[in-house]
């Protein structure tokens, strides 16, 4: 896989270099390089802001120095006579729409010029950004993210890219706001490549990990030596050697913790793909399972 990323602070990105990310770089799993926006600003103070139409604080990152470096990045040239009109996409065509369509311009607009290339950009406005999401991004060859900083970035630009066929895509990572999308991005980078075969010694260990698989759960609370600390044991359970049920017993415990800390993600759960002892302990709790919500929530 390879990464680019965009950002006013690159040296940010430094500590990609570090632990496992680092050591994955090396062995040529992946290759991470940063870029400075203002290489492509053309003014003696290399501004990449301006202020906000319509008035308002603070200011907002300009379109035309986030054009040249995507344009840069992903090898092509701007056309005014090609430009295809933005004013009303949000996203590039369904198939259905190519089949549909009657001017071959629309079409072409739908055909993923740089195939798997996805742009990111960080939007505290934006969906959030999910395991799922991570686990389908692992699976392309090129991820190109763009940090915004100040009030964020022109609106016209993931809605430009978006129109000329590009996997444009915009998250948020949580309910709060950043100075900039530079923890964002490596929050989402980490995310990624953690998930790439090869990268974790012992693959295993991302198997039964919070929000993974078809049963979104949080994990189960992980122990360690010694057995007994400051007067708090570890559960005799986990020392019993009889795997069954430590492996039920951590089930148990990834039920309670999400019915407890994120009951949203019981709600998601599909009654079918339940045992009957899980059905009998979220029932305990008071769910109500012939509806997928508790009852006393």
């Amino acid at each position: 896989m390879k990464i680019d990323i965009v950002s006013v602070f690159p040296e940010y990105f430094d500590v990609l270099n570090l632990s496992l990310l680092g050591k994955a770089q090396e062995h040529g799993l992946l290759s991470i390089d940063t870029h400075d926006l203002r290489d492509w600003t053309h003014d003696v103070h290399h501004s990449v802001d301006d202020t906000p139409i319509g008035g308002g604080a603070g200011m907002v990152m300009k379109p035309e120095v986030w054009s040249e470096c995507l344009d840069s990045l992903l090898g092509v040239t701007y056309d005014a006579s090609d430009a295809r009109d933005v004013n009303d996409a949000k996203h590039a065509p369904s198939l259905a729409d190519i089949e549909s369509a009657d001017d071959a311009e629309y079409a072409l607009s739908a055909i993923d010029p740089a195939p798997g290339t996805t742009i990111i950009f960080p939007n505290p406005s934006a969906p959030l950004f999910t395991q799922d999401d991570a686990q389908e991004l692992s699976q392309q060859k090129r991820l190109i993210f763009g940090c915004g900083r100040y009030e964020g970035y022109d609106a016209r630009i993931p809605a430009y890219y978006s129109a000329q066929g590009y996997d444009f895509r915009e998250y948020s990572i949580g309910d709060y706001v950043l100075n900039g999308g530079e923890v964002a991005v490596s929050a989402m980078v980490e995310a990624i490549t953690r998930l790439l075969p090869g990268f974790m010694g012992n693959p295993d260990s991302i198997v039964e990990e919070s929000y993974t698989g078809k049963q979104a759960l949080l994990e189960y609370r992980q122990y360690t030596r010694p057995a007994q600390w400051r007067g708090r044991d570890v559960p005799d359970i986990l020392r019993s050697g009889d795997h069954a049920k430590v492996d039920r017993f951590r089930r148990d415990e990834a039920l309670v913790r999400t019915a407890n800390i994120r009951p949203d993600l019981i709600e998601q759960l599909r009654v079918e793909d339940l045992d009957k002892v899980d059905r009998k302990l979220l029932t305990s709790l008071g769910w109500d399972l012939t509806h997928n919500y508790p009852e006393s929530h």
